[in-house]
C-alpha cells in the first residue's frame, strides 16, 4: 500500500462533507487522472467514514452510469467496511483497486453536482447521541454496509437501483465521520430496508436466478 499521510490534509481530520468534495476538485485541479490510491494517499488510512462515503458519493453522481461502475465502488466500499469490521487499524487496498483511475474533469464534474447534497448533510447533520457511534456500533454499520455492497452488482442492471443501497452507505460514512449517533440509528433503518428491497428488486428482475415470469 501506498504511504497514507502525503496530501494536502495531511494531520488533518476531515471534518465535513463539504470538505471532502473541496479535497476531490483540488486533487483534479492537479492532475490529469485521479486514482483511488490519490484518493486514500489524502484522506488519511484512518479515515473510514469518507472512505465508504466517496465511493458511494461518485456512484450517485453522473459517473455512476458508467457500466461496471456501481460494481468497482461496491467492491470498493466492501473491503473499507470488511476493515472497519475486524477493527484494522489503518486502511488498506489492493494495488489493483488503488490504481484505478478517472478523468479529472469527471471527477471535477462529480463534485460540483454533489455540491448541493454537501451541504445540505452539513448543514443537518452534527454529533448527536454520540454513544451509537463508537463501541460496537461502527462494527454493527460495517457488517451492514457489505450486505447492502452485495445488493449492487444485480441491481446495477435496474436502471437507478442502486442508489438506494448507496444512499444508506453514504448515511453510515456521514454518521461515522461527524459523529452523529442519530443519524448511525437511521441509517441502520434504511440500510435493513434496502437490503430487503434490493434483494426482493433483484428476484423479481430474475437477477438472482428466479423466474422472471
Amino acid at each position: 500500500m501506498r504511504t497514507a499521510n502525503t496530501g494536502d490534509h495531511t494531520g488533518d481530520e476531515i471534518h465535513s462533507v463539504g470538505e471532502i468534495l473541496d479535497m476531490l476538485r483540488s486533487l483534479a485541479d492537479r492532475q490529469d487522472k485521479v486514482s483511488i490510491g490519490d484518493v486514500l494517499d489524502t484522506v488519511g488510512d484512518r479515515s473510514y467514514g469518507p472512505a465508504m462515503m466517496l465511493p458511494a458519493m461518485i456512484e450517485i453522481s453522473p459517473v455512476g452510469g458508467i457500466p461496471g461502475v456501481p460494481t468497482l465502488l461496491a467492491t470498493i466500499v466492501a473491503l473499507v467496511a470488511a476493515q472497519l469490521l475486524i477493527g484494522k487499524e489503518h486502511l488498506w487496498l489492493p494495488q489493483l483497486v488503488q490504481k484505478r483511475a478517472i478523468s479529472a474533469g469527471k471527477l471535477h464534474k462529480a463534485a460540483d453536482k454533489l455540491g448541493g447534497l454537501a451541504n445540505w448533510l452539513d448543514r443537518w447533520f452534527h454529533g448527536r447521541l454520540p454513544r451509537f457511534v463508537t463501541g460496537i456500533w461502527p462494527r454493527i454499520a460495517a457488517a451492514i454496509v457489505i450486505l447492502l455492497c452485495l445488493t449492487v452488482p444485480p441491481l446495477e442492471f435496474v436502471p437507478f437501483a442502486s442508489t438506494a443501497p448507496m444512499a444508506a452507505i453514504i448515511a453510515f460514512g456521514l454518521a461515522l465521520l461527524v459523529r452523529d449517533g442519530l443519524l448511525m440509528l437511521i441509517a441502520l433503518g434504511v440500510g435493513v430496508v434496502s437490503i430487503g428491497a434490493g434483494l426482493g428488486l433483484a428476484g423479481n428482475s430474475g437477477l438472482l436466478g428466479g423466474n422472471s415470469q
